[in-house]
């Protein structure tokens, strides 16, 4: 089986955030990811993770206004300064939390005719964001979401990341790779794994449709996370989904 981590921004939200890692180690997760920790100060994630001997695996720059529907930070070519602050935000926590991983949202593009030009934004700001976090050890990723929960999201197949890390060509920058995300988009996720395992540094999943935990929908993960041990990748993979009950309760699939 892979090493999980728990995405604590999905799960145990019948908590408070300041009180889910307790949760997640009690029900034995070594390690976390979390989209957005800046609500709460570095330092007092530091304390709870040693207090609990947790990793922190993963945590989002900044995204600006994607969240409430807006084009997010990354990718918009007037909003470079903006998301070099968000860079330097991240990296102040990276000091203190130590993830293996730091991911970017491209965001949505919602002028077609200006693909091109957020693309070349997207790889600016990559190459800048890698040259801030790969000298500390961290992985930049980049993450492709599905057009039908984030319509317009810029990146949202295999092919268009490959393109991003192709045209970048950092060995500090790869996949964030999630299979809900890809299988609702209708990627080949077996192909994908048996091709491109060595550009991804980041794994996430959930069941389709829903987004629920594995076996609330017709995705065979079991099967996934068998490919997984055999492709050669040797990340953390983020359980990310939305828990149709009490997160404690749907943990399963973390049985051998």
């Amino acid at each position: 089986m892979p090493t999980f981590c728990a995405n604590i921004s999905l799960l145990y939200t019948e908590v408070p955030l300041e009180a889910r890692l307790k949760l997640a180690r009690a029900d034995g997760f070594d390690g976390f990811e979390v989209q957005f920790p800046y609500a709460i100060d570095a330092l007092a994630w530091r304390q709870q993770m040693d207090e609990l001997g947790m990793t922190c695996v993963l945590f989002n720059v900044d995204a600006g206004d994607l969240l409430q529907g807006g084009e997010g930070v990354a990718s918009v070519p007037g909003r470079r300064e903006q998301f070099r602050f968000a860079v330097e935000q991240a990296l102040g926590y990276a000091h203190l939390l130590a993830p293996s991983v730091i991911n970017v949202l491209p965001g949505r593009c919602v002028k077609p005719e200006d693909r091109d030009i957020y693309i070349q934004t997207l790889v600016d700001n990559l190459a800048y964001a890698a040259a801030q976090f790969y000298p500390l050890g961290i992985t930049t990723c980049v993450e492709a979401i599905n057009t039908t929960d984030m319509p317009d999201f810029l990146i949202h197949t295999t092919e268009q990341m490959v393109e991003v890390l192709t045209r970048l060509d950092h060995p500090g920058v790869k996949m964030q790779y999630d299979l809900y995300h890809m299988a609702t988009m209708n990627q080949s996720i077996r192909e994908d794994l048996r091709h491109y395992a060595g550009q991804i540094g980041h794994i996430q999943f959930a069941d389709l449709p829903g987004r629920g935990e594995p076996g609330s929908g017709t995705l065979d993960l079991c099967a996934y996370f068998s490919q997984i041990d055999r492709c050669g990748y040797e990340g953390w993979v983020g359980a990310e989904y939305r828990p149709t009950r009490e997160t404690s309760k749907t943990l399963e699939w973390m049985q051998p």
